[in-house]
């Protein structure tokens, strides 16, 4: 790991240590005697679901199996979204050094490493949950990316952002990191999904029970004080971290397959139901515990009516998505 990303407030995996694998390691210690075991693997578990150790609760959603599923189903809808392709900046064909805030199962960060064998590649999480065998271009690394970035200035061409929200309390600091860590005319990239779904024929109405659950997690977000909407509020931040030509693209996502055509739209409406019913336990039990005060069994009553709804192909209920990108500014080019 280069020395330009370590510090005193970080813990390290010895490269020697039967628990290295490919993540590089970062995590708060007061103390050297740390074991990394207790910082990093001893996960904890509350209301029957893993989370991850380092900083447990700075996000809300598990990291167990079942979680892990639920991000491989919505790498897959990413992909059916943009059709086939990992970005849409405009980072040309030969991107040197490239980050993955939040990589989750890591899939997003292996497929860039595949396709661009020349660049060096960067996945942080909180959670160590990614494959060993990875190209040889990737590391994972363990870190906290709303903590100060230990990255050397200017060292990125291109940072991915995706499925942050919930997970930031400051998001003008966060991308004041992107901004610092990009090389001028450097890239960046973020994909957002709304939690708040909506229906245009009236098939979703306020009484519904996923209407009650989104209005529910929105309001544990802002006790939490991260904000669950950072789909309609990222591009606003981008632009005010001083990056330019700020792009937004925007889908919907059906939850379901009720939309027959066009096949693209209904493809995408299966698979982000099978994502709904891997992932809205885990999306819904910390924050509706810990910020809310429910218990357990409370939130088993609402999934049991959630559920209900999303098989109701009566419902004919979407997400929106967006993706935005700018640039750094290259003040190199106008001199």
């Amino acid at each position: 790991m280069p020395e330009s990303s370590r510090n005193n407030n970080h813990c390290y995996a010895d490269e020697t240590s039967e628990e290295s694998d490919s993540a590089s390691v970062k995590a708060e210690t007061s103390s050297n005697t740390t074991s990394l075991r207790s910082c990093i693997w001893d996960y904890p578990y509350k209301n029957g679901r893993r989370y991850n150790a380092y900083r447990f609760g700075e996000y809300w959603s598990p990291n167990d199996e079942q979680q892990a599923e639920q991000l491989d189903i919505c790498h897959h809808l990413c992909n059916l979204t943009l059709d086939g392709q990992l970005f849409l900046a405009p980072i040309g064909d030969q991107p040197q050094r490239v980050l993955d805030v939040g990589t989750g199962t890591g899939l997003w960060a292996i497929a860039f490493a595949d396709a661009f064998p020349c660049a060096e590649v960067v996945g942080t999480d909180l959670s160590p949950i990614q494959p060993r065998a990875v190209p040889a271009n990737l590391r994972f690394e363990v870190d906290d990316c709303t903590q100060p970035w230990t990255f050397a200035p200017e060292s990125f061409d291109y940072i991915h952002v995706r499925c942050l929200y919930g997970s930031v309390a400051d998001w003008p600091a966060f991308y004041a990191e992107c901004f610092k860590a990009l090389k001028p005319g450097g890239l960046i990239e973020q994909l957002e999904v709304s939690i708040a779904p909506q229906s245009e024929d009236g098939t979703l109405p306020s009484t519904s029970a996923l209407t009650t659950w989104s209005q529910l997690l929105l309001a544990a977000g802002d006790a939490a004080g991260k904000s669950l909407r950072t789909v309609d509020e990222m591009a606003q931040h981008i632009r005010g971290a001083g990056f330019v030509a700020a792009t937004q693209r925007r889908w919907k996502w059906p939850i379901g397959g009720w939309m027959a055509r066009p096949a693209a739209l209904r493809a995408r409406g299966v698979w982000n139901r099978l994502q709904w019913e891997a992932g809205v336990e885990g999306w819904s039990l910390l924050l509706l515990t810990r910020w809310l005060g429910w218990s357990r069994g409370e939130v088993g009553v609402l999934m049991r009516r959630v559920r209900g709804v999303l098989r109701d192909r009566r419902v004919h209920a979407y997400q929106d998505v967006a993706v935005v990108y700018a640039r750094k500014p290259d003040n190199r080019l106008a001199n």
